[in-house]
């Protein structure tokens, strides 16, 4: 199992929307909770994540 390093994304609200992301394994991005750091993980190609951040920039407008 890859050890990754998180962080946390820039727009997570401290109270309510907390996502954490890691780009430190190569061919995985992994996404998890920092609420639930024990939870689980979401793992993504970088492409398929790069499609999900531009699909969320189209719907911000």
């Amino acid at each position: 199992m890859p050890a990754f390093a998180f962080r946390k994304s820039s727009h997570s609200d401290p109270e309510r929307e907390c996502v954490e992301v890691a780009t430190n394994v190569p061919n995985i991005v992994a996404v998890r909770d920092s609420k639930d750091p024990e939870g689980r993980i979401l793992r993504f190609t970088p492409a398929a994540w790069a499609a999900f951040q531009r699909a969320l920039r189209a719907s911000n407008g």
